[in-house]
């Protein structure tokens, strides 16, 4: 290559990156899918588009490799450890029995629509078995959609931990079907080098994590290395677990788990510099991926590979989803979002490239049916996930508002934090409330000049007040310096109309509302007690308990995470979803037991109000 070629291709590249950057702003001004976006501006400039050819699979292969690690490192470095304790056992089930559930569906129906074996199929199924992680967390975090803790956990562990099995099954059948050993070469010793897969991924994950801490706490060096040094080491765990024979992708993931939740020096940096790279990445990756898609191809395979996409969403999915979930504690509208939630994206256009290495036979089937898959998934599944939450009624009114805050990093391990808040219009600490002992501010600046806190007086709307805390107390700071949460006409219905006092005996609500609601353990808890002792032993913001016709809500939470306030509604909606599907076992066996007992059996509802009319049943609540 040529010095005038090279800076043509250096002129290009930016200029598509640059352009898939500014895209950000159309995609969130009109919540189109931004990672659609990314993928359909490498096709306008790919072969049938501008003319940009771009055939080098392996090239593809190894940055789209290198990008995903970037990604899951990032990933599991914003989990909080809190979040992934939530959510770890359903999560993981979802990402191992749930991606070979949904592998052998799609590989049924993939026999049939495009005429495959079984083992192609499988292949073609194992290859659109794992959810995205860019995409899952580009929605969750960054989309505006606020739902339960315990549902988002579940969902960003899923994404972050599925695709170590999807990789494992597309390399195992591909390498059966380019020897043509077909089913004969199926053995117990897949089964062990799957568990050697896993398991050193977990374990050189966790020391990696551990490394990073170490190395990163004890480094003497200057503020804008450390975020390269966390990087750095991050792909150097990847790459040596893949080295050695373990899932590079999962102990990426786990090391970003560990090495996130230490209190490391210059943490907000980190955290800056992963966000740009995790952008860069996922631009990087879905560009050279749409640049190797051929669209003059798509024609000949467009029905059964559309096809494929609505059996694989509205069928395999949901009924993967269903039955990995049966044994655990969900609602019903809960697993129905978790089976929308299944967004496909470039992980599976990277696996897709695989067969084509292989060298099967018609390899570039395999990519471009994944390929309308994937666009499909994020047309139909991208753009509706926040209806469908709201529809489930799963979108919970946030805490508290808007919070003008920034973190400034502490030389050396401090074992306190500078923070930095503005002071916003109708903020409890605006109306007078006092800043905790806890808390000890030092400086205000106020109209650009600097004020010792002491001498600043009453704080004004626009102040910037500097505090240092200990780490763990800032979301209590938080509330403090919050805007008043905006308030929506739904938040009666999902917090229920009345306020029950959460120390009342919750024997109370057997005798108004029963008898049968309680066991006689439970008679002499009271309503806290009750609503955490069925929750599992902790309450969050916005869980609900149902106690026959009724239901209790956590509407708020103390300082010490203790149930503070308490909803309660009667069902006179209609439920959110009127099928008998995504049940639960415990509700499943209940039903059983009540046909027995020749009871009614109610669907599953959510929150309702009791309509205003209904004065006997204000005066009986008070």
């Amino acid at each position: 290559m040529d010095v005038e070629a090279f800076y043509i291709v250096v002129l290009v590249s930016t200029a598509l990156v640059l352009l898939a950057a500014l895209s950000s702003l159309l995609a969130f001004r009109f919540g189109a899918p931004l990672l659609l976006l990314f993928l359909g501006i490498g096709l306008l400039a790919g072969v049938d588009g501008l003319g940009i050819e771009f055939s080098n699979n392996y090239l593809a292969y190894i940055l789209g490799s290198i990008a995903l690690a970037v990604i899951l490192f990032d990933s599991g470095f914003g989990t909080p450890i809190q979040a992934f304790k939530l959510a770890a056992i359903p999560s993981l089930t979802l990402a191992s029995v749930g991606v070979l559930m949904t592998a052998a569906l799609v590989g049924f129906a993939a026999t049939w629509l495009l005429n495959f074996s079984w083992l192609e199929g499988m292949l073609l199924g194992s290859i659109v078995a794992s959810t995205d992680a860019a995409a899952v967390f580009f929605l969750l975090r960054i989309g505006g959609i606020n739902i339960r803790d315990k549902v988002r956990s579940t969902l960003e562990v899923e994404s972050g931990t599925n695709d170590p099995m999807a990789i494992f099954l597309t390399i195992v059948l591909v390498e059966l079907l380019a020897s043509g050993e077909g089913y004969s070469g199926i053995n117990l010793s897949m089964l062990a080098l799957f568990i050697e897969e896993m398991g050193l991924g977990v374990i050189l994950g966790m020391l990696g994590g551990m490394m990073i801490a170490q190395v990163v706490s004890r480094l003497d060096t200057d503020r804008g290395l450390t975020p390269i040094f966390v990087l750095g080491l991050a792909m150097l765990v990847f790459a040596f677990t893949g080295a050695v024979g373990g899932s590079g992708f999962l102990a990426v993931y786990v090391a970003g788990i560990y090495a996130g939740n230490r209190k490391l020096p210059g943490l907000a940096a980190i955290k800056r510099f992963q966000d740009g790279m995790t952008w860069l990445a996922q631009i990087i990756m879905f560009l050279v991926l749409g640049l190797l898609a051929t669209p003059s191809q798509f024609p000949a395979i467009i029905l059964p590979a559309v096809a494929l996409a609505l059996f694989l969403i509205f069928v395999a999915r949901p009924l993967a989803v269903w039955l990995s979930l049966l044994p655990y504690d969900y609602t019903q509208q809960e697993i129905g979002f978790v089976a929308w939630v299944g967004l496909r994206g470039a992980v599976s256009i990277l696996l897709a490239i695989m067969p084509i290495l292989g060298g099967l036979p018609n390899g570039h089937v395999y990519f471009n049916v994944a390929f309308i898959i994937v666009l499909v998934s994020l047309l139909v599944q991208g753009w509706t996930i926040k209806p469908v939450a709201k529809k489930l009624g799963l979108i919970i009114p946030p805490r508290m508002g808007a919070v003008d805050k920034v973190e400034i990093d502490l030389p050396g391990s401090a074992n306190h934090e500078l923070l930095a808040y503005r002071v916003i219009k109708d903020s409890p600490v605006l109306r007078g409330e006092r800043i905790p002992r806890w808390a000890t501010p030092s400086l205000v600046i106020r109209d650009g000049k600097s004020l010792r806190y002491q001498y600043a007086g009453r704080l004004r709307e626009n102040d910037l007040v500097y505090l240092f805390i200990v780490p763990s107390y800032a979301r209590l700071l938080d509330r403090l310096f919050a805007s008043k949460a905006p308030v929506d006409e739904d938040d009666a219905d999902f917090f229920g109309a009345f306020a029950l006092s959460p120390i009342r005996p919750a024997a109370d609500l057997d005798a108004a509302y029963g008898p049968g609601l309680l066991n006689e353990s439970e008679k002499g808890l009271t309503i806290a007690e009750l609503m955490k002792q069925r929750l599992g032993g902790k309450a969050d913001y916005a869980d609900r308990v149902r106690l026959g016709s009724i239901i209790l809500i956590v509407r708020d939470l103390d300082d010490q995470d203790h149930i503070s306030s308490v909803g309660m509604s009667l069902e006179a909606v209609e439920p959110a979803i009127t099928l008998p599907i995504f049940i639960n076992m415990r509700d499943i066996i209940q039903r059983i037991r009540d046909r027995f007992k020749g009871r009614h059996v109610p669907e599953p509802a959510h929150v309702g109000r009791v309509p205003e009319s209904d004065e006997n049943a204000r005066e009986k609540h008070g």
